[in-house]
């Protein structure tokens, strides 16, 4: 470096503050992050909400609405993602920017975390999915897009059901399980079969579906997938093509109307992410789900949910870390659609 770029250097930055931004682009996100002359706000303190978004009690005004779904009746193996909403919503320092879309979903939208679905029973399952649809029609109906925590997998169907009404939806499912197994033990409202009923109930388009990081010992319960038109990329196959090319069969499969993307945090690794309920080894990596998220940029999404997260077997807040940040990610989307 010559003498006078570091003398340059040295006049701007030698003794400047956090907040001496001089980059435009950057300036409007300093502007939300520092308050009261430099005083950058303390990420582990006020209310915890999910993204550190503000309370709204009502949906009135709203474009997005950021919602926890506590309800775990329906696992076949470990419990407790009735407990995931509450993890993410104390899970501090996710976002507010993401620097990859040039984008502050939270900031640049009306976006509100709403609370939780309220249910009328903590036992009864079928009960607990008429609620979440009856509440998923209402936000439908407000012309908002639902950004949900889960619970468990099958609270995808009923909000599938609540959103669709008339016209079925593509859908960008990650996962380790195709979920699209029948009736278990007389109930069919279990987390193996959420997308088979959709399908069934004309909520959810297969051919416009693509399961993404599917594996494990339950293949022969999916014959669904494949009878019905589902595209579906093995975790192996996801290695094989890369990120670029599952983006691009992602596009092709969804075409350029409205998806919803569902993301079960067992389609990570269990390295990555083991506090779930059905950990699957051979899985995706953060970073590749964060650029299969990122290369949906653009597109009409109508909604997202981030599922499976069971904090008592995350001893490191792994899982926590990143479910809330794919949850992010799926937000920065609803931002950068057409017309957000």
């Amino acid at each position: 470096m010559d003498d006078s770029k570091l003398k340059s250097l040295r006049e701007r930055y030698g003794q400047s503050a956090e907040n001496d931004i001089y980059d435009p682009k950057f300036q409007r996100v300093a502007d939300v992050q520092f308050k009261d002359g430099g005083r950058r706000m303390l990420p582990y303190s006020g209310l915890p909400t999910l993204l550190d978004a503000p309370y709204n009690e009502n949906l009135e005004g709203l474009d997005a609405a950021l919602i926890g779904v506590p309800m775990d009746l329906a696992v076949t193996n470990r419990n407790g993602s009735r407990f995931g909403p509450r993890a993410v919503r104390g899970m501090e320092r996710v976002g507010p920017y993401n620097h990859v879309l040039d984008v502050l979903p939270t900031f640049e939208m009306k976006c509100a975390d709403v609370g939780d679905v309220p249910f009328r029973s903590r036992f009864n399952l079928e009960m607990c999915h008429e609620d979440i649809e009856g509440y998923y029609n209402k936000v439908r109906e407000a012309g908002v897009i639902p950004v949900s925590v889960g619970g468990d997998h099958s609270i995808t169907w009923p909000i599938l059901n609540g959103l669709a009404k008339g016209e079925p939806v593509g859908c960008v499912h990650i996962d380790a399980h195709a979920d699209t197994a029948g009736e278990y033990e007389q109930c069919r409202f279990q987390h193996g079969g959420p997308f088979r009923y959709a399908v069934l109930d004309g909520a959810l388009d297969p051919e416009r579906t693509i399961q993404i990081g599917i594996r494990g010992s339950a293949e022969y319960l999916w014959g669904f997938s494949y009878e019905s038109g589902m595209t579906v990329v093995h975790a192996e196959e996801f290695a094989e093509m890369g990120v670029a090319a599952v983006v691009a069969k992602a596009k092709e499969v969804i075409g350029d109307k409205p998806f919803y993307v569902s993301l079960d945090v067992d389609a990570f690794d269990p390295s990555v992410a083991p506090g779930t309920g059905t950990p699957e080894v051979g899985g995706l990596y953060a970073r590749e789900v964060q650029a299969l998220l990122r290369g949906l940029a653009g597109l009409p999404i109508m909604g997202g949910d981030v599922v499976e997260i069971a904090p008592q077997y995350d001893a490191t807040t792994n899982t926590v870390q990143v479910g809330t940040q794919m949850l992010f990610e799926i937000l920065s989307l609803v931002a950068k659609r057409p017309g957000g």
